[in-house]
């Protein structure tokens, strides 16, 4: 090997050992930061909650709602709630990397919202700690990464924050790859996920313990032909199930940019007031209060009406579209479990089979796959958490199943169907990256033989745009003019030889947008003019490849 090469694949290997060692310390990070914000809200804020009167619980969520408007308004400057859709965001725009000034002011926002009992999960505001821990230490360590690493901390925090808050290292790993995507996963960065979320999971688990997140005791003997046809029917239940679950949040999201924020807060104020009291009058317990781990157990029980358990199922759906709606900063991870858990108890019961642990369990794979487009992940929370890996082939028919009735439908916005390549995210720039303003132009009052002389053979140009003082016309191509005879050249003007049908861009359009154009015309260059005609440049085919190119050899 040259020397040259030698010293190259010395750096190269040096740089990724160093990059595994950083991922190593972003998980420790999280760890530490997950377990100090599991302690105050589930073991603090939650546990005093829930002794305190009825009174108390029923005003608690609104009162950490407007907590959470002011924490986002004047810590977080103006910030969304977004917690872990603020991830998935991040992670698909490469040239920028995540925010940090909103952190602290998001995640008082989420403690707010969770503590005071908002139907929401911990999970969102451990994937944003984590995925801002992991921005902030790659920013510090950026010659560790080349260009095209950008996101792998991101990616790596974001999977260790799942990872401490489940107790469940796989799980993070695999949710933080997938969740991006609603048809691929983000495999680039599979390595510095997979060591931070085992060194996030063994710092969370040295403070907090490894008592597993919820316990299911129903008879589990195994499954047979009838349960995995039962498998498919759940799995058709929890798709159409998640995908109402998808329309009620992305209202919920609408409402949160579209009320102003005293009126969400109260509107979500009294509406969990109400189901409080409710809860607590149907099941002698707040089960629409909190993440509602304790669901989990409650619904393990063989006596159970299933009235209740449908109405409970209404319930902690409206719970948490009013949280959501209301401004809260949280997760919908476990909520989507929940919900999954219930249904499978509705299954359950209406197969004869209400004292197996197999319908719950896989109704969570079964939901919580259809909601965020994570069926791998999904199943091995269940596998994780449960401590059951014997219903994972039930758990993934019944996902692969929900996935199919899901449709395109996702509870998350920000999620893009696949991967894209080099080009594809180059299409997304704006016109102006591939702009050319120094252009030479022709009047439509010079001739053919004008054209032919000073564009085609002075300058070589194919195709020209047709400008009349600063007003664009249309475009003139070489190939318009040699259907001419020579003869007539001298008499012939480019006014009545020019293309007027050629489209022109705007400086508001994409790369894309101009390709489109380009191609419906059958052109290798397009003008761009304002709103108002004014001409002010092309953009050459030639320039977009050449761009992506550069780009390339840049890590831009």
């Amino acid at each position: 090997m040259p020397e040259g090469g030698r010293i190259s694949s010395l750096l190269e290997g040096t740089r990724q050992q160093g990059a595994i060692a950083v991922a190593a310390l972003t998980g420790v990070l999280v760890g530490l930061t997950v377990a100090v914000i599991e302690r105050l809200v589930d073991r603090g804020m939650l546990h005093a909650l829930f002794g305190m009167p009825l009174a108390v619980q029923a005003a608690a969520p609104a009162v950490g709602l407007a907590v959470a408007a002011l924490a986002l308004r004047y810590t977080a400057g103006g910030a969304s709630p977004a917690t872990a859709d603020e991830y998935v965001a991040n992670f698909h725009d490469r040239r920028r990397r995540l925010p940090l000034a909103p952190v602290p002011g998001r995640l008082l926002a989420g403690i707010a919202t969770l503590g005071s009992g908002g139907a929401m999960g911990l999970e969102g505001p451990s994937i944003y700690a984590g995925a801002a821990i992991g921005s902030g230490v790659q920013h510090r360590l950026r010659h560790l990464f080349r260009g095209a690493d950008a996101k792998l901390l991101l990616v790596a925090g974001a999977a260790a924050g799942v990872a401490a808050v489940f107790k469940a290292p796989a799980t993070g790993v695999i949710f933080a790859l997938e969740v991006p995507y609603t048809d691929d996963v983000a495999r680039r960065a599979l390595i510095p996920a997979l060591i931070a979320s085992a060194a996030s999971y063994v710092t969370f688990v040295f403070i907090v313990g490894t008592q597993p997140l919820f316990v299911l005791t129903g008879t589990a003997p195994g499954f047979g032909l009838v349960d995995l046809s039962g498998a498919v029917l759940l799995g058709v239940a929890a798709g159409g199930g998640a995908r109402l679950f998808a329309v009620v949040t992305r209202w919920a999201k609408a409402v949160q940019t579209r009320w102003p924020a005293w009126q969400r807060v109260a509107a979500a104020g009294v509406v969990l007031a109400g189901l409080t009291v409710l809860t607590v009058e149907v099941y002698d317990q707040p089960f629409n209060l909190g993440p509602g781990y304790e669901i989990f157990g409650w619904a393990d029980q063989a006596d159970l009406a299933l009235g209740l358990v449908a109405l409970l199922f209404l319930i902690r759906l409206t719970a948490t579209t009013a949280t959501l709606a209301g401004g809260g900063a949280g997760g919908i991870f476990i909520p989507l479990a929940v919900q999954g858990v219930l249904l499978g108890r509705l299954v359950a019961g209406g197969v004869g089979q209400a004292e197996s642990a197999l319908y719950p369990i896989i109704g969570i794979a079964a939901f919580l796959g259809a909601g965020y487009r994570t069926p791998l992940a999904s199943v091995m929370f269940v596998a994780e958490t449960t401590g059951r890996p014997l219903f994972v082939v039930p758990a993934l028919i019944a996902a692969a199943t929900s996935q199919l009735m899901m449709g395109r439908w996702s509870v998350s916005s920000t999620q893009q169907s696949v991967r894209s390549g080099h080009l594809e995210r180059r299409f997304r720039l704006p016109i102006a990256s591939a702009l050319t303003t120094d252009v030479l132009t022709v009047p439509p009052d010079a001739t053919a033989a004008e054209f032919v002389w000073v564009h085609v053979v002075g300058h070589r140009q194919r195709a020209v745009p047709v400008v009349d003082g600063d007003r664009y016309l249309g475009l003139c191509l070489l190939e318009d003019v040699s259907e001419l005879p020579r003869e007539v050249w001298d008499e012939t003007t480019v006014a009545a030889l020019m293309r007027t049908g050629v489209p022109a861009g705007r400086p508001s359009w994409t790369l894309r947008d101009a390709m489109v154009a380009m191609e419906d015309a059958e052109v290798d260059r397009l003008a761009v003019t304002d709103d108002a005609g004014v001409f002010v440049g092309v953009v050459l085919l030639e320039e977009i490849l050449k761009l992506d190119e550069i780009l390339d050899e840049t890590g831009g």
